[in-house]
């Protein structure tokens, strides 16, 4: 199955590391232009090598102004993949404030907000789109001492399907994936216990972890034309641990 993206534009958040980093070379080598969002300008210009007409843009997206700023003018674009992402570790008496609301702002209300703008986009030039949120196994699962960051992967799979309700009509599509531990610096810290990845490991089936091009072939597949009635769904990338 081919998926190409030549004549399109697509805009990835948390594209500096991980996921996201992976997911904008492949756009990339499918022939897309990419908008790269990340608040580290040092991967960003690693990536600017790596990617020869890549468009960086740095913010922080928990920040609601400078986002505003950073992507208010940001042109035409087709696809977008918001995959920016905090995870901090507390057990749930010890949830601060502080954690609570960085990760609601960075993992949910820039999903919103980044939506938004490119959403409107796509309805005033009348264009088809796609989008992808990047939620996780954690929305259907609990796992301890990630409160903050399962409910902001919950409340994305539920805004996901808004979303996909209300974008549908026009033509854009919304959709997720939900990865089990991907090996990724974030996913290395919620596996460094050995007693805990093995006990996760040992219920998921395939006895292992995704690798991160698992998760991007299944968000490049959401993008493509090849996913055309697909919408308000979720891909699990967990290798059959909710069905165990």
């Amino acid at each position: 199955m081919q998926i190409t993206f030549s004549g399109l534009r697509a805009l990835v958040t948390g594209a500096g590391k991980g996921i996201g980093r992976d997911t904008v070379k492949a756009l990339h080598d499918s022939g897309a232009k990419v908008v790269a969002v990340s608040r580290t300008k040092e991967d960003l210009a690693s990536l600017s090598k790596e990617c020869p007409g890549l468009e960086p843009i740095c913010v922080d997206l928990g920040d609601w102004e400078a986002t505003s700023r950073a992507l208010g003018n940001i042109g035409p674009v087709d696809l977008l993949v918001n995959n920016a992402g905090v995870l901090l570790t507390e057990p749930f008496l010890e949830v601060s404030k502080e954690a609570f609301d960085r990760t609601i702002n960075v993992n949910l209300r820039s999903v919103i907000q980044v939506s938004q703008i490119i959403a409107r986009g796509m309805i005033a030039r009348g264009v088809p789109g796609s989008i992808v949120n990047i939620s996780s196994l954690v929305s259907r699962a609990t796992i301890p001492t990630l409160t903050s960051y399962s409910c902001t992967k919950s409340a994305m799979d539920m805004l996901t399907k808004v979303m996909a309700l209300e974008l549908g009509p026009h033509k854009i599509r919304v959709n997720t994936v939900n990865p089990t531990v991907v090996l990724t610096n974030m996913g290395r810290k919620v596996s460094a216990d050995p007693e805990f990845a093995n006990a996760l490991k040992e219920r998921t089936p395939l006895k292992k972890f995704a690798e991160v091009e698992d998760v991007v072939y299944s968000i490049l597949f959401l993008l493509s034309d090849k996913s055309a009635m697909t919408n308000g769904s979720g891909i699990l990338v967990d290798g059959g641990y909710l069905a165990s």
